[in-house]
């Protein structure tokens, strides 16, 4: 049918990178955005619960979908140039990195830390994805949604997309808001970010002394080859962990007693810690339990070594978050949405 497709029964084995073989009720592809309203008046849609779900880079099914999921397939990328500022309006469906080397390619700044991320750009605000010292809000004008509760297009500021770490209103509201489209302002020329994660020592081992956005790009995808297991080899959704926010009287705290614990200081007078770093110290990096295990590579980095199910694998997440818990008084939280499970059991 023009516009959509639907599928009963559907699996959703090759629609995550964790690889987990679950199932929803329904499946349904988007490829106008146009027919959105339609395709949710459809009597076996609106009697559903609805899972947005984009490349499912960024989700874990701890079970089965008891409803229907909707992936956006819709293509397209808008240019308005304004001076040193482009304008970009990008379509939900589009891949990510896709659209950050097209970004290079056109000669625009700002993406270029975020090479490499997976999934679309409609998840992207949702999670208001973040690497290497920044996060995509930064260059985000509008978000252009569906509003379930009012049932009409609305265009979201900033402002409005209430952005915060690893965090959006889209997130917090995840029934209400669908992202059709995603609008950029993206800058000419813009201050490298250079000062985050061996992005300067990698650019210094590549030989480049006066670097240009193209080569911060490169020296990311060094980083994040070299660090973190590409999905298309082993089943992953990239840092399964958030790093922890805690105030500054509990970071002088945990210094005190853990002097090379690494920390950054936040805008609010807090501090960010590694999680990776929590993790590790507490012996978790490269453990397996059957085909649930925790990366040798990266210890934020939750894998599935072959059949792992859902409820394995949050097992496994869980016994990590009550090691670190119990050793550092810290709950770690999930990066991914969680389906079929509490983040609290």
């Amino acid at each position: 049918m023009g516009g959509y497709r639907v599928t009963e029964n559907a699996s959703l084995a090759g629609r995550n990178t964790l690889r987990v073989d679950a199932r929803a009720h329904w499946l349904l592809e988007l490829l106008d955005a146009a027919r959105l309203p339609e395709v949710l008046a459809l009597p076996a849609i609106a009697q559903s619960p609805l899972l947005v779900l984009g490349e499912g880079s960024n989700v874990l099914f701890a079970g089965d979908v008891d409803g229907a999921v909707l992936t956006m397939a819709t293509r397209g990328v808008l240019v308005e140039e304004d001076g040193d500022v482009a304008r970009i309006a990008v379509a939900a469906g589009e891949r990510w990195d896709d659209f950050v080397r097209w970004s290079l390619s056109q000669g625009f700044a700002g993406l270029e830390n975020l090479i490499l991320i997976p999934g679309t750009v409609g998840a992207a605000p949702i999670q208001n994805i973040g690497a290497y010292g920044v996060e995509v809000a930064e260059f985000i004008e509008a978000v252009e949604a569906w509003d379930r509760t009012t049932k009409q297009v609305v265009s979201l500021d900033k402002a409005a997309c209430a952005f915060a770490y690893r965090d959006s209103l889209f997130k917090r509201e995840p029934d209400r808001y669908i992202v059709t489209a995603v609008r950029f302002a993206l800058p000419r020329q813009r201050e490298l970010r250079l000062d985050y994660a061996g992005i300067g020592d990698q650019l210094k081992r590549m030989g480049i002394a006066t670097p240009t956005p193209f080569h911060v790009a490169e020296a990311v995808v060094h980083l994040r080859t070299r660090k973190l297991p590409d999905p298309a080899v082993i089943g992953n959704a990239g840092s399964f962990f958030k790093n922890p926010l805690v105030d500054a009287e509990t970071a002088a705290a945990l210094q005190r007693e853990y002097p090379d614990m690494p920390q950054w200081p936040t805008p609010d007078g807090g501090c960010k810690l590694s999680a990776a770093w929590l993790i590790e110290t507490c012996g978790f990096k490269g453990l397996r339990e059957g085909d649930a295990g925790i990366s040798n590579r990266h210890a934020l980095v939750l894998v599935n070594h072959g059949r792992a199910r859902g409820d394995q694998l949050w097992a496994l997440a869980q016994e990590v978050r009550r090691g670190v818990q119990a050793r550092f008084g810290i709950l770690l939280q999930p990066e991914p949405k969680v389906i079929g499970a509490s983040i609290d059991a």
